[in-house]
């Protein structure tokens, strides 16, 4: 909402929105209530104790210059409500330490790509899940809200902490690769170092290509292609989008430039950008259900968190929305994980 508009729902001037912003004046105790039913926030919000925001310059987005301001201050604001909830959890439990490793002085996105895969033990096999990688590795993995759908994901460190924020409304072979692209900025660019760089977004793209299509394996599994069918039958080995595929067999030389442009015009005639075909199940979170699921065998619900954070359970609900089956509110199991969550 823009301050006018506040005010106009509020029933105050905007000059008076724009004091009690910058913390000139205290409100009313009848503007108080007005903000807290316009806004849908309880009352407790807007006395709570100060927390971090999170600034532009911290956070790796994908495509910061075609973003509008309030598309970009939505998705830091997830970002900031994503923290309170963290801070919360980690009072309580021993999540997994970062194990990221820093990049920054390699020579190439694909030396990087396949450092990382060195640093961590993956070989040259294709990564079953991102999401449960990241988490494995102590990123702390969130959702971004609908509202902020025009955001592909962004990616911050705060203090020593690695975050991913991902659109969970696109395709799964589309936000792997989203997951890998911010993977790319948080080991080579940390801390938001060129963040709004073409050339560090060129460079996210080319570790998520290397990291998730080794070049190994592509090449001892496909040796020559002869039609779009083909591709999409092999695209699920590394869970990218048809279209991620073509571009990374073109520039190994597997697929030619005429093969790359005949099927590029394929992929778009069909509406394989916005509808992957074939398409994988969504990835889910690992760490977020078994803490859940454990706060649920105390009988600590979404509902209790929210009220501990002083915020509304569908502002929790949305950092958290298609990364946690529907389930964990009867307190699920989750396993098949060598993740292990400790109380602290």
């Amino acid at each position: 909402m823009t301050a006018r508009s506040l005010a106009n729902a509020v029933g105050v001037s905007p000059i008076t929105i724009s004091r009690l912003e910058n913390g000139v004046n205290e409100p009313e105790e009848e503007t108080l209530n007005a903000l807290s039913r316009v806004l849908d926030f309880p009352r407790e919000f807007f006395s709570a104790g100060d927390f971090d925001d999170l600034p532009v310059q911290s956070a790796s987005f994908r495509s910061l210059t075609s973003m509008t301001a309030r598309e970009r201050d939505a998705a830091l604001s997830a970002g900031t409500i994503a923290f309170l909830f963290n801070d919360w959890i980690e009072e309580r439990f021993n999540l997994p330490a970062p194990d990221v490793p820093d990049l920054r002085a390699d020579a190439t996105p694909e030396a990087a790509a396949q450092a990382v895969r060195e640093y961590w033990g993956l070989g040259q096999q294709p990564v079953p899940s991102m999401v449960k990688l990241l988490e494995a590795k102590g990123v702390r993995v969130f959702s971004l809200c609908e509202d902020t759908k025009t955001v592909d994901a962004f990616s911050c460190w705060r203090n020593s902490q690695p975050f991913v924020f991902l659109n969970t409304f696109k395709s799964t072979e589309r936000s792997r690769f989203d997951a890998a692209h911010e993977l790319g900025h948080l080991v080579m660019h940390r801390h938001g170092e060129q963040q709004d760089s073409r050339q560090a977004e060129n460079e996210a793209d080319q570790f998520a290509s290397h990291f998730l299509m080794p070049q190994d394996d592509l090449a001892s599994r496909i040796r020559y292609v002869t039609g779009l069918e083909e591709l999409i039958r092999a695209k699920k080995r590394w869970g990218v989008s048809v279209a991620a595929l073509t571009y990374r067999l073109n520039k190994m030389g597997i697929v030619s430039e005429w093969q790359n442009r005949t099927f590029n015009i394929e992929i778009s005639r069909r509406g394989y950008r916005s509808h992957e075909p074939e398409g994988l199940k969504p990835e889910c979170s690992v760490v977020w259900p078994q803490v859940l699921g454990a706060l649920w065998n105390e009988r600590t619900t979404r509902d209790h968190i929210a009220a501990a954070l002083h915020l509304p359970t569908h502002e929790l609900e949305s950092v958290l929305f298609r990364l946690v089956d529907g389930v964990v509110r009867r307190g699920p199991e989750n396993r098949g994980t060598d993740i292990r969550l400790v109380k602290a």
